[in-house]
This record gives C-alpha cells, sequence and structure tokens, in this order.
C-alpha cells in the first residue's frame, strides 16, 4: 500500500556512501525548525508582567516544572526540560499530517497535491529511537540515583529469582514503547488515507479532528508519560 511506503527525497553521498533523506527526515527537521523558531518567537520580548502568549507560555513551563519535581526530584531540572521538548516534538510530528494538502477527485475535477506531508511517527525507526532514548534515561537516572550497587540490588527485588524477569522487563518496556506509538499513529493514518479514498469531501476534514490532531495529542502524552513513570520508578529510592 502507497501510505505504508517510506519515501527518499533525495540521497547526500558522504565519503562516498549514499545517505538516503527519507521524508521521515525531511518532516522530522521541519518540525524541530518550527519549534526552535517558536521558542526564539515566544521568549524575545519577555514582560516581568506577562500577558498574552508569555502569560500562557509561563503557566505551561510552571505545570512542566511542578510535575517534574513531583515525578524525578532531584533529577528535576535534568528531566523536566526534556519531557517538554519530547512531548512538543511528538505532538507536532502527530499532526503534520494536518497540513498536508489533500487529492481531490470529484465530477471530473482532479486536483493532485505537489507534495504530502505524512507524520514521522508512523516510521518504526523513530518511535524505536525515541523508546531506546527514553530506557537508556532509566538505565542512567537509575545508576545516578542508586549507584551501580544499588542499581543491581533492584533487580534482585522482591526476591533473587526475579534477576532474569526484571532484567527482561526493560526489553519489553522498550519494545512497547516502540509499538504502542508506532502502532496507533500508522493505523490511525491508514484509516485516514481510506476514508479520503472513499469519501473525498467534507469527512476527511471531520475524521482529521481525531485521527490528525486529538489521537496524535494523546499518544504524544501516553509515550511522555510512561517514560516519567519508568524513570521515576528508577530514581526514587524510598521504595526499598
Amino acid at each position: 500500500m502507497e501510505a505504508l511506503d517510506i519515501k527518499t527525497i533525495f540521497t547526500l553521498t558522504l565519503m562516498g556512501h549514499a545517505i538516503p533523506i527519507t521524508e521521515t527526515v525531511v518532516v522530522s527537521w521541519a518540525v524541530m525548525l518550527v519549534l526552535i523558531a517558536a521558542s526564539f518567537i515566544l521568549t524575545r520580548r519577555l514582560k516581568t508582567v506577562p500577558t498574552g502568549p508569555q502569560a500562557i507560555l509561563e503557566t505551561a513551563v510552571e505545570f512542566l516544572n511542578d510535575f517534574a519535581h513531583k515525578q524525578f526530584g532531584s533529577f528535576a531540572k535534568y528531566l523536566g526540560p526534556y519531557m517538554g521538548s519530547l512531548f512538543l516534538f511528538l505532538f507536532f510530528a502527530n499532526i503534520a499530517a494536518v497540513v498536508s494538502p489533500l487529492e481531490f477527485k470529484f465530477a471530473g475535477l482532479e486536483f493532485i497535491p505537489p507534495f504530502e506531508v505524512r507524520p514521522p511517527t508512523r516510521d518504526i525507526n523513530v518511535t524505536a529511537a525515541l523508546a531506546l532514548i527514553s530506557i537508556l534515561l532509566v538505565l542512567v537516572c537509575g545508576f545516578a540515583a542508586r549507584g551501580f550497587g544499588g542499581w543491581f540490588k533492584r533487580l534482585l527485588h522482591p526476591l533473587p529469582l526475579m534477576l532474569p524477569f526484571n532484567i527482561m522487563e526493560y526489553g519489553t518496556r522498550l519494545i512497547s514503547l516502540a509499538l504502542r506509538l508506532f502502532g496507533n499513529m500508522l493505523g490511525g493514518y491508514v484509516l485516514m488515507y481510506l476514508i479520503e479514498g472513499i469519501f473525498p469531501i467534507a469527512l476527511p476534514m471531520i475524521f482529521s479532528l481525531y485521527f490528525d490532531f486529538f489521537d496524535g495529542m494523546i499518544q504524544a502524552g501516553i509515550f511522555v508519560f510512561l517514560t516519567s513513570l519508568y524513570i521515576s520508578e528508577a530514581v526514587k529510592l524510598n521504595e526499598d
């Protein structure tokens, strides 16, 4: 199915090696560019008494700081900004298809869009990479909070017999994070693709509010929540 293809936009040659730049990479770059530009614009002229967008921004940052402090304790100043950035990247990556022009065929009229924007999170390489970063953060933060001895002791909890299962848990969490986000985003994208093919007028815009926007926000929130939950379990020492 065409909707499942990951297209190569262009190819870079570096030291004799061809590096394909896919639509996933291009859209991911575009999302990062939007976030960087927005951060400069929103923080360019800050006021002592916040109003308008600054007030909303400061409220969101305060909520993020409170959330990070409750979840990560002394690690909040390091992990809070990452969790906020991760959510924003996933949210905008998930809803990227909203700005994609639609193909139109009706009553002899036809419009073929010159390009199509597809969410990069429908690519398993993206979700697997983000899941791997999350699990590595769990390990690094666990070592930092408990030391290697304390971290290894945690693997023996509640019984030494649980050692292989506790180790296996890191792998199952990695797979779960990657496949949950990938499956939901790919499934929603395929459904939207089928709806656009069967009912090209009106219905795609209505269903897009859920599959492209609302579901994208939910999946971003779930991924960040699970990541923060796993890290919180690793850094909190009062469970032993």
